[in-house]
């Protein structure tokens, strides 16, 4: 199955602890790391904080939806993520955007994620991989979501 990961950091190594989870991802079991985005620096969504590094990863996996979540909060927890308030900043955040169609909404997890089409730091990033994919809940392609949100607050990283 095609998932879309989002990943972000935004407290210290930002770029050391986005390749750490990169690797982190590149080894689960039955689970292909297809390609990545470009990666953004973008403004922090809730309380005062450090600015974000962001990029979508695209992956091929034959995990079940809650089990390639359950890796990717394992892989938060490793790289020493902290859950203490819910927009606050992290070390690591790992977000399982997509997972192929599937619309799901269960204890812990929802399908596809519930603030998507809001956030210009998950679809400018995601537009990058794949403009045309539809939102299965939605049926609105990424790239028309992306105009909604006219990319405010993302920025191209220029290392």
């Amino acid at each position: 199955m095609r998932a879309y990961i989002a990943l972000g950091s935004n407290l210290g190594d930002r770029t050391g602890y986005l390749l750490l989870a990169l690797s982190a991802l590149s080894r689960l079991p039955k689970t292909h790391l297809l390609r990545l985005s470009p990666v953004y620096e973008t403004d922090p969504v809730g309380p005062p904080q450090p600015l974000y590094l962001n990029l979508v990863a695209e992956v091929e996996t034959a995990l079940p939806p809650k089990a390639l979540l359950q890796h990717l909060l394992d892989i938060e927890q490793a790289l020493g993520r902290v859950r203490t308030e819910p927009l606050g900043p992290r070390t690591i955040d790992l977000d399982l955007l997509l997972y192929g169609d599937l619309v799901l909404e269960e204890e812990g997890l929802t399908l596809p994620h519930p603030r998507l089409q809001e956030r210009a730091f998950v679809l400018v990033p995601l537009a990058d991989l794949a403009p045309d994919l539809v939102h299965p809940r939605l049926g609105q392609r990424v790239a028309d979501l992306l105009k909604r949100v006219e990319g405010k607050g993302v920025r191209p990283l220029v290392l």
